[in-house]
């Protein structure tokens, strides 16, 4: 994070000038009210988790790749329609204990959601969904598309 002269971070609209070298959007925003950290709301309703996705493509086909370690298939739903993927399903930890005192709880368990707009057409009926080492992996035929045809004007 980047650090003014009297050693105060920066706040977001700061940062963004100080990239940008624009002083005098620095200088407004020096002027404004400090802004207030926001409390942490326990009774806030529950929001699933979102699943980190990588997608790429090769020459014929479009591939998206999900972590889902723990998951067990029956857990997931994967579905397609006018060219959105949604992947969602549930990461149970497996264990009932009723806990105490949590010391660190870094992993998410419970419902998670990835839609998604694939970049390029595909065949929705040529996709083929792998889980394997908790990695799911569904692979869609790309629609070829026809290059333009040149038309000679009588």
């Amino acid at each position: 994070m980047a650090r003014k002269q009297d050693n105060d971070l920066l706040i977001e609209d700061e940062l963004a000038a100080a990239f940008l070298n624009d002083e005098q959007l620095l200088e407004e925003t020096s002027e404004e009210a400090p802004v207030q950290e926001e409390e942490w709301d326990e009774t806030s309703e529950e929001f699933p988790g979102q699943l980190a996705v990588d997608v790429y493509e090769t020459a014929d086909k479009l591939v998206v790749k999900a972590r889902t370690a723990g998951v067990d298939k029956k857990d997931l739903d994967v579905s397609i329609s006018d060219n959105i993927l949604t992947i969602s399903g549930t990461l149970n930890s497996g264990d009932s204990t009723e806990v105490a005192n949590w010391h660190v709880q870094e992993c998410y368990w419970g419902e998670f959601s990835r839609t998604i707009a694939l970049p390029v057409p595909i065949k929705e009926d040529g996709v083929e969904a792998v889980l394997k080492d908790g990695v799911l992996t569904i692979s869609f035929d790309k629609v070829k598309e026809e290059k333009a045809k040149k038309i000679k004007v009588l």
